[in-house]
């Protein structure tokens, strides 16, 4: 299997560690199995009277011995065992954060973060208890199995032996349907916690979106009938628990009843003595364990392998986007831009474009506008500039090289972006505002916020840049959120820089301002705006009009004023919608 194989790597890893622990695990069993027989020697020793009180003392030296050996090897294989378990757990933690960090966006529209998060937990900690617990019991118990067998025949007696164990035998034709059983139930189970575990995601984010559509019972409700379902798979997993682990007991009492009526039949009849029946009495408490082992370890092992297997299918996952064979040695980018017949349709929809034959080429150093109505692909433009997509019919050139024959890290640090959807992380202002750069003063961090009109808004907060915005920054506002993310994209100063609607929560004396600012810091850069107000784009040397994903215009704010088309068209009704404002009008 290759679940098998994926969890052997990680093994393979920690090999040293195993074959420690392993080893002291053996030696604890070993030891172990001498116990009953001193015990049945001093028994023997004082019912025949050959053992005298310094015998009797020897023996018990022995097993106080014993008993430390037994603690000194429990620690290490505690430490070992679990040691291991924990390593490759952090391993395959790190190992799929940074896959998942590799995958495309393609992967992440059709996957719930729920999903994902169950992975890094529930999932993980079956693995965990895979290599780690299960290794442990089912050494332990075959160890201990086949060392306590062997004292039974060459001690005790082998004819009472193979009759004792026979019941035990049943226990193996069980386990294979109760293995199957368990996989398939522990499978809808973890299926089952991650559909939870992305209802609370979903509902925790959208929390203001609920409280506003007073939604609070309708999604308690919907959260009941998930919960309960999750409840419903966790139950069917306990009542085969719940079946199998009696009939487990059942047949070890038999094998107890056996041992009982005829190992006393044997002692009383001289066949063996009473310290070997006291012997082969603990010896059978002996081999409780490991048939009890039997069960718990076909449950680890179904549980594991179940959650082995649907980590495994995330590695599985391959990234779309990524360096190909003909990048070329390049670590700077100039920024000139040029599109060529540009068309594209997302790899999931139903194949309509969203862009079509779009071609305009922008000089590094001088700036570009998209206008268009929502939907008509301005950000989906950004986003091929970026690669998060490839598009397959058409080209988009930067510096006169395909956007493919330029590495991917190099690409993404020569472009800086802001999103439409603004994301801030639950971190102090100033760590948000310096995420792309690292080692730069604060000084230029605080010219950022500057330049992004954002510093006197930060020096208000009671802490400064060290304020701590809540989760995606709820805890400021939309203006804020956008000019902080502006304040991040100039800090990292690249030579193209993409600002997605980035202006449209600001009033438009800061917006004024910013652009402005932008004006004079990014002399010899190139600058890609995407907005809806005229305001925000008519000092682009060119603006691109977008009608449906369709290039309708392309020219500057004159030129596109004397055509008399979609933009002018716009232009008419922002400037009458100002006017009405000044005159304090109801603007619809």
């Amino acid at each position: 299997m290759q679940e098998i194989k994926f969890i052997g790597k990680y093994v393979k890893d920690h090999w040293l560690q195993y074959l420690l622990g392993i080893a002291a695990l053996f030696a604890v069993d070993l030891v172990n199995t001498y116990i009953p027989q001193f015990t049945g020697n001093i028994t023997d020793g004082l019912t025949d009277g050959t053992l005298d009180m310094a015998g009797v003392m020897s023996l018990v030296w022995k097993i106080l011995m014993m008993g430390g050996l037994i603690a000194l090897g429990r620690f290490g294989w505690r430490f070992f065992l679990f040691g291991a378990a924990r390593s490759i757990e952090r391993d395959m933690r790190n190992d799929m954060f940074r896959h998942l960090e590799g995958l495309s966006m393609r992967y992440y529209n059709s996957h719930k973060t729920g999903d994902l998060m169950a992975h890094f937990t529930n999932d993980l900690m079956s693995v965990r208890m895979l290599v780690g617990m299960t290794v442990i019991t089912t050494f332990d118990a075959s160890v201990m199995l086949i060392l306590v067998l062997f004292k039974m025949i060459t001690y005790v007696n082998a004819q009472l032996t193979l009759i004792a164990v026979i019941p035990l035998i049943l226990i193996i034709f069980g386990d294979y349907f109760y293995g199957k059983a368990m996989h398939k139930r522990f499978l809808a189970k973890q299926e089952a916690f991650s559909d939870l575990t992305d209802q609370v995601q979903e509902a925790v984010s959208g929390i203001r979106v609920i409280k506003a559509f007073v939604q609070e019972r309708k999604e308690l409700y919907a959260f009941a009938k998930t919960n309960l379902k999750n409840k419903d798979k966790n139950m069917a997993v306990v009542r085969l628990r719940a079946i199998f682990m009696p009939v487990l007991d059942l047949i070890i009492g038999a094998s107890l009843l056996i041992t009982l009526l005829l190992g006393g039949y044997l002692a009383i009849n001289g066949t063996i003595t009473v310290g070997q029946f006291i012997a082969f009495n603990s010896y059978i408490g002996m081999l409780v364990w490991p048939m009890m082992a039997v069960g718990e370890c076909i449950t680890s092992i179904s549980q594991g392998m179940a959650s082995a297997r649907r980590i495994f299918r995330i590695f599985c996952e391959k990234p779309e986007i990524v360096d190909g064979e003909n990048v070329k040695d390049v670590e700077t980018l100039r920024g000139e831009v040029e599109l060529k017949n540009l068309t594209f349709a997302y790899p999931d929809a139903d194949k309509t474009n969203v862009l079509k034959n779009i071609s305009v080429h922008v000089p590094a150093g001088s700036s570009l506008a998209i206008m268009g109505r929502t939907g008509s692909g301005k950000t989906t433009l950004a986003n091929l500039m970026l690669r998060l997509y490839d598009c397959e019919d058409g080209a988009i050139l930067l510096d006169g090289m395909p956007i493919r024959e330029i590495p991917l890290q190099v690409l993404r640090q020569n472009i800086a972006y802001v999103p439409q959807d603004n994301f801030l992380f639950s971190d102090t202002i100033e760590n948000n505002i310096a995420f792309g750069v690292e080692g730069l003063p604060f000084s230029e961090i605080e010219q950022a916020a500057k330049d992004a009109c954002i510093h006197d808004n930060i020096m208000d907060f009671p802490d400064g840049y060290q304020t701590v915005v809540g989760e995606r920054g709820a805890t400021i506002s939309g203006g804020q959120k956008q000019r902080s993310s502006i304040a991040r994209a100039l800090l990292k100063d690249a030579p193209i820089l993409i600002l997605d609607d980035a202006l449209s929560a600001v009033d438009t004396d800061t917006e004024e301002k910013i652009l402005q600012n932008l004006k004079e810091n990014r002399k010899g850069k190139t600058t890609i705006l995407i907005a809806h107000r005229i305001s925000t784009l008519q000092q682009a040397e060119q603006i691109l009009v977008l009608e449906e994903g369709r290039p309708a215009e392309l020219g500057s704010h004159e030129e596109l004023l004397a055509l008399g088309g979609i933009y002018a068209g716009v232009y008419r009704k922002q400037q009458l919608e100002k006017q009405l404002e000044k005159e304090g009008g109801d603007v619809q």
